[in-house]
Formats: structure tokens, C-alpha cells, sequence
């Protein structure tokens, strides 16, 4: 088989891979989160076969414990959020509403002295228009996945049939892999392993690290914020901390909620204020300097620009089933690319050695040297 033929074979099932996923995305969400699950857990299950427990009762064991973990935390975190999110949205307008007092109030006689008063728009209905343009977006964001990743199944598939896919794959994930690695052509399966190896060590170094990562940072936004007295700093801080999984994205945000928040409920006492500030700056500098060299590492490979294109794109074309699979697709097609571009780089397409191309406006040697 030549070159060519290879590309357009995989070309081919690539197309038919990702149609399938367009179109079977409604139902895929049990599975792709079964799948994911199994994939998490996997270690834990080889751990537990080194002291000699069997595959089927550590896979057992792992899940039981799992499952029992989630649907406590689910039933201490769930009530508390729900209250505290419901209150919030009550507050909000009247949030909004003060902080446009206080920057009318502060910035209005800088705003005069420098006489472009009357070139401003009125703050209330710019930043009233921002605001319901952001919630709208938001809602119509949230409303295209809960329809593209439920739309068939259900909040109660997804719970029945995601343990029961991960227990199955768990036992088999062993398996699986060498029936896998058994069909990849001979004469590339040495480069082939490489780059499945790179793929499995940029999605677990980032969504095992990443995810601890956002546990600590959550923990430490919401204890600092609660501690300090701030209205739903528990909220903000658990909140900052999931959105942290999209690095800067979780700290942004909860900087710019806890802040409004403050100046509202403080001010003018700039000490509380400056507290809230100096957590999260704290918290920006235990993540940069410890928790993300330490836990994430260097080698991963995925930039935060990319890593949230990847989760804007998949989210949108695949909903919730998107987010799932954006993290290792954007892994996987970010070490492709660097391997790509390895070969391109020792490639004599990069380093010449053929014959020279002559550009046909050159007419003589002197001009090439030139």
C-alpha cells in the first residue's frame, strides 16, 4: 500500500469517526463517560492486581467505592449549592445595581475634570445590556448541551448505565489495549506505540494533575473566602475552582465574581476588599510555582489557548458529550502535531538537498546569488 493510499484511508476514517459522533452524539454521553471513568481508574486497578487482587474484584472493589463517594458528595454539595446559587441570582441585580452607584459615585468627578461626560454611554444601560448579553449567551450555551447531551438519555441513564460501562471496561481495559496494539500495522507499530504512549501521558498527566489541582485550589478559594466573611464565598470559591480545570479561566473568574461581591458588601473598607484580592493572588502563586509543576508537570503539552478551543469547539459541535472528549482529542492532536512537525523538520522537504527550484523571474546565476 503506498503513502498516498495510507493517508486516504485514514483521512477516510477519520471522516467516518467524527460523523458518527455528530451523529450519534445523543446517546454517547453513558458510554464516552464510562469509557473516561474506566480510564481514570485503570491504575488503580493495576495497583490492586500487583498485591494480588483478582481484575474482576478490584474493578468491583474500585467502583463500589467510587459510586458510594460520589453520591455522598453529591448529597452533602447539591443542597448547598442550590441554595446558595438561587440566592445569588436573587442578589445579583441589586449587586449590579450598587456597584453602578459606586462607580458613578467614584469615577464620575474624574469623568467630568476630564470632559468626555457627555461621549459616554449611560452606565446603567451599557453595562445592564452586558450583563443580560452575558446571561443570555451562558443560557444558551448551558440549554445547547443539556440538549445535545441528554436529549435521549437522561439524567438517570446516565447514571444507571456509566457504572455498569466503566465496570466492563475496567475489567477488559487490559485486554482491550493488547487487541488493539495487535492490529496496528508491523511495520509502523514501534512509532505507533510512541505516539499512543505521548497521547496517554499528555490526557493523564493533565486530567488526573489538572483535576487534583482544581480540588485544592476549590477548597482554598472557598475556605479563604468563607473565612473572611464574604456572602457566597463558598459558592465562588468551589466555583473558581471547577473552572480552573481551563487554566486562568476558574481563577479569572472567581476574582472578578468575589470582587464585585466585596466592594458591594465592604466597601469602604478597603482591608476586607484587599483580603479578597490577596487570596486569590495567593492562590494564582501556590498554583504557578507548586501545585501545577508539581502535580501537572511541563511535559503535557497543552496550552491554555488551544485547551480552551478545544472545549468551546467540541462543546458546541457534540454538547456535553463534547466537553468529555475535548480534553484527550486536544491531547491526541496536539502530540500528532508535534510529531508531524518532527518529521517535517528531518524531513528534505525542511532541509533541502534535492535539486534548486529556480524561481522563473531569476535569469542568471548572478541573480541567485544575489
Amino acid at each position: 500500500m503506498t503513502v498516498q493510499r495510507q493517508i486516504g484511508f485514514w483521512i477516510a476514517a477519520l471522516v467516518v469517526a467524527v460523523l458518527l459522533l455528530f451523529v450519534l452524539r445523543g446517546i454517547l454521553l453513558p458510554f464516552v463517560a464510562g469509557f473516561a471513568l474506566a480510564y481514570l481508574l485503570d491504575p488503580l486497578a493495576d495497583r490492586l492486581q500487583r498485591i494480588g487482587v483478582g481484575r474482576l474484584g478490584a474493578s468491583l472493589l474500585i467502583l463500589v467505592l467510587f459510586v458510594l463517594v460520589f453520591i455522598t458528595s453529591l448529597m452533602i454539595l447539591v443542597p448547598f449549592a442550590a441554595q446558595q446559587v438561587g440566592a445569588f441570582v436573587e442578589r445579583l441585580p441589586g449587586y449590579v445595581a450598587r456597584l453602578q452607584e459606586l462607580g458613578a459615585e467614584q469615577l464620575g468627578p474624574l469623568v467630568r475634570r476630564l470632559g468626555i461626560e457627555d461621549t459616554l454611554p449611560a452606565a446603567p444601560t451599557s453595562v445592564g445590556n452586558l450583563i443580560s448579553q452575558g446571561i443570555a449567551w451562558i443560557t444558551a450555551f448551558l440549554q445547547g448541551l443539556w440538549s445535545g447531551g441528554q436529549a435521549l438519555m437522561g439524567i438517570f441513564s446516565l447514571l444507571v448505565v456509566t457504572p455498569v460501562v466503566a465496570f466492563y471496561m475496567l475489567v477488559d481495559w487490559d485486554r482491550m489495549v493488547k487487541t488493539v496494539d495487535s492490529w496496528m500495522p508491523l511495520r509502523h507499530r514501534d512509532t505507533i506505540r510512541t505516539i499512543a504512549g505521548d497521547i496517554d501521558r499528555a490526557i493523564a498527566g493533565f486530567v488526573r494533575g489538572q483535576a487534583l489541582v482544581c480540588l485544592i485550589l476549590g477548597t482554598f478559594y472557598a475556605l479563604g473566602l468563607s473565612l473572611i466573611g464574604l456572602n457566597f464565598g463558598g459558592l465562588i470559591g468551589m466555583t473558581a475552582g471547577l473552572l480552573s480545570f481551563i487554566p486562568y479561566v476558574g481563577s479569572l473568574t472567581g476574582l472578578i465574581l468575589s470582587m464585585g461581591v466585596a466592594i458591594v458588601q465592604f466597601w469602604p473598607d478597603w482591608t476586607m476588599i484587599l483580603a479578597t484580592l490577596g487570596i486569590f493572588v495567593f492562590g494564582q502563586f501556590v498554583e504557578g510555582n507548586i501545585l501545577s509543576p508539581k502535580l501537572v508537570g511541563d511535559s503535557v503539552g497543552l496550552h491554555p489557548v488551544w485547551l480552551m478551543f478545544a472545549l468551546v469547539a467540541f462543546g458546541a459541535l457534540f454538547g456535553f458529550v463534547g466537553l468529555l472528549l475535548a480534553v484527550p482529542l486536544a491531547a491526541a492532536i496536539g502530540v500528532i502535531a508535534r510529531f508531524a512537525l518532527q518529521q517535517y523538520l528531518a524531513s528534505p522537504l525542511y532541509r533541502g538537498g534535492g535539486p534548486v527550484i529556480i524561481h522563473p523571474k531569476i535569469e542568471d546565476k548572478a541573480d541567485l546569488d544575489a
